[in-house]
């Protein structure tokens, strides 16, 4: 694995929002091979924190998470049409 692939691995792996789908789908790594190389690779107390944020973590499984789920939109908020934004 090249340092740049592995960079960002542990990079997207760090990130709330990207679930491990996203990483095994771009990288072809399944969920436990990210968790070995992010021991690996991140000092003890690193790790122990990104471990205790990510466990049980919906938004990291997209089984678990429907983005449409926890988005919030404003009620003040227009459809943007043909590239104009709508006025009030």
């Amino acid at each position: 694995m090249e340092s740049i692939d592995k960079d960002r691995i542990i990079e997207m792996a760090w990130e709330d929002r990207t679930p491990f789908e996203a990483i095994k789908r771009q990288f072809g790594i399944p969920e436990e091979e990210v968790i070995n190389l992010m021991r690996r690779e991140m000092k003890r107390s690193s790790f122990n924190l990104w471990r205790k944020r990510v466990s049980g973590r919906k938004t990291k499984h997209l089984k678990k998470y429907s983005i449409e789920s926890d988005r919030f939109k404003c009620s003040l908020q227009r459809v943007i049409t043909l590239n104009k934004i709508s006025k009030r």
